[in-house]
């Protein structure tokens, strides 16, 4: 059930957007004055590398980003070409994202548990750190703070999503997604349906 659901709502949403994925990379190339696309590897299911597909947001001038590019990740509109990924069968719309190499393909035992599973456009680490680069520009060391603090907690999160998913919390994932003005806590989410929720796929 979930491959379908991700087959059909990924061709549905590619046919509705990629005219809108189109123009938003023409402007991101005129912007950054390269390819209004990236790829990038990064670590897929049982540690497999693909490549993602991303809205290009940095200058290829001054290697920072650009203050489209900085709405365009704001707006998560920058991800949206990743429905192409979905579609293909690289990723899901639900799941634990993706990283670069030198994360979860480096992790042993139980902590590699969620590589058993598809990568995803959203997941519970993506919401509760869907504002993750406001926190590390507060830190002096934010490379020290992601690998020490944010990242085992991804591992926490992503491990136990592994192990409780269901069809029925993929759907309340893409709904907190999706209407970001509902509050959502991580830790209350889990402690409700860690024992009524079980594997359904």
């Amino acid at each position: 059930m979930k491959r379908l659901f991700d087959l059909l709502f990924s061709f549905v949403g590619l046919l509705i957007f990629s005219p809108i994925i189109l123009i938003m990379a023409l402007v991101a190339a005129l912007d950054t004055g390269s390819s209004g696309f990236f790829l990038q590897d990064r670590v897929g299911q049982h540690g497999k590398l693909f490549r993602i597909i991303k809205l290009r947001t940095i200058s290829a001038k001054t290697s920072a980003i650009s203050k489209y590019g900085k709405f365009l990740r704001r707006s998560k509109i920058d991800e949206l070409p990743q429905l192409y990924n979905v579609l293909i069968g690289e990723m899901s719309f639900v799941g634990p994202r993706p990283d670069v190499p030198g994360y979860a393909d480096v992790l042993k035992g139980k902590d590699r548990a969620f590589l058993k599973l598809q990568p995803g456009l959203t997941g519970l680490a993506s919401l509760k750190y869907r504002n993750e680069e406001a926190l590390l520009a507060l830190e002096r060391n934010p490379l020290q703070y992601n690998d020490t603090v944010i990242w085992p907690d991804k591992i926490r999160l992503n491990n136990w999503y592994e192990e409780h998913r269901s069809f029925g919390m993929d759907f309340l994932i893409l709904c907190y997604t999706f209407l970001p003005f509902l509050h959502f806590n991580a830790e209350d989410f889990m402690e409700e349906r860690g024992i009524s929720e079980g594997k359904v796929f």
